[in-house]
């Protein structure tokens, strides 16, 4: 259903004049012939930039994603309007018949279906985005499911190896870099254990996010939402010693509201996050990612006897459906609590 707040009467659109579309100011035609007004004919065969740039500042300010995932949707879509544009087609008079060409061609050039099924998301956020605006009649997305994939299982640390990770910056870093820059990645390292955190999330968040008395932080994740995620007493002392002794030494004459910053004051980068979680896992054997310490959080906490729903909440998952990628350690818990336990269970 097309949302009412958000819907125009299509003489907004400019039929047989020229104007500027609703809300992201996307140019239209004038017509130099009196015709039936159409929606479809509001942008030209040239005109899918337009299109794209509005759906980009929807998602920008409507949907407030992050910038890599814009970014993300941008290539798809720019993907999807070359594909179009080959076929004489643009992204308003797109049929269903299109998107599925464009999928086999995807597939026919050993794109994967993780990749398909992601460019196939964007899609169908534009042609959402269309319908609001009433720029289309119809979806072409509708109907078309999404290529099936393997559930590959996230890999994850052994506690054995979180714990040698979570000494690396000690064993590693101290003998060779400034001191307080030890004490940070290890409070980095604690905290996206601890609360499973996404790289961007441990770069953008605040020093007033962090409540150490009550032993929680307050994270900014996807679409700007807010959550709270609960600190062990590994992650408080962590983050007690590097506020004490070591993040004054890198902030120097700066003024930051940063929690975890670089040299000089400087934010992080996320690669550098990612070298720094990569050098200090070399004591485990295994080349780690900060995402594999998410995952190696939401895998301990299921193992232990965590719910589904509580580490939902941590992960910061919007929709349960992704987090039951953890339901088979669940499930193999419960078979060795009822094997142990249940007194007929037991093998005689």
């Amino acid at each position: 259903m097309v949302d009412a707040q958000r819907a125009r009467p299509l003489e907004s659109y400019g039929c047989n004049h020229t104007g500027r579309g609703w809300g992201f100011g996307i140019p239209l035609i004038t017509f130099s012939k009196p015709r039936v007004c159409g929606i479809l004919n509001v942008v030209s065969s040239e005109g899918n930039a337009p299109v794209i740039a509005g759906f980009l500042d929807y998602l920008k300010v409507e949907k407030g994603l992050a910038p890599l995932t814009v970014s993300a949707y941008a290539t798809d879509i720019r993907q999807f309007s070359g594909f179009l544009r080959a076929h004489k087609r643009t992204l308003l008079d797109a049929r269903r018949g299109d998107v599925r060409n464009f999928l086999e061609e995807l597939f026919s050039n050993s794109v994967d279906g993780r990749s398909v099924g992601r460019k196939l998301s964007a899609l169908r956020h534009l042609y959402h985005y269309l319908l609001l605006d009433r720029l289309i009649e119809h979806d072409p997305t509708l109907n078309i499911d999404s290529p099936k994939q393997w559930k590959v299982l996230p890999k994850s640390l052994a506690l054995e190896e979180m714990a040698a990770l979570l000494e690396g910056p000690r064993s590693a870093f101290a003998h060779r870099v400034a001191q307080a820059l030890a004490r940070r990645d290890r409070a980095m390292l604690e905290v996206l254990y601890a609360g499973g955190l996404r790289v961007s999330e441990v770069v953008g968040v605040n020093l007033a996010d962090l409540k150490l008395d009550g032993g929680y932080l307050v994270v900014r994740g996807k679409g700007d939402k807010e959550r709270i995620v609960p600190l062990g007493k590994g992650a408080q002392q962590a983050l007690s010693e590097y506020l004490r002794s070591a993040r004054a030494a890198l902030l120097g004459q700066k003024n930051s509201t940063l929690l975890f910053l670089g040299r000089g004051g400087r934010k992080l980068t996320r690669q550098r996050v990612w070298q720094m979680v990569r050098l200090a896992s070399r004591s485990t054997g295994r080349r780690a990612s900060p995402h594999m310490l998410r995952h190696s959080c939401a895998t301990h906490m299921v193992e232990n006897g965590a719910d589904l729903r509580t580490v939902q909440t941590i992960l910061g998952h919007a929709d349960i459906s992704t987090t039951q990628v953890y339901t088979h350690l669940a499930l193999d818990r419960l078979k060795t609590v009822y094997q142990k336990y249940h007194p007929r269970a037991k093998a005689r």
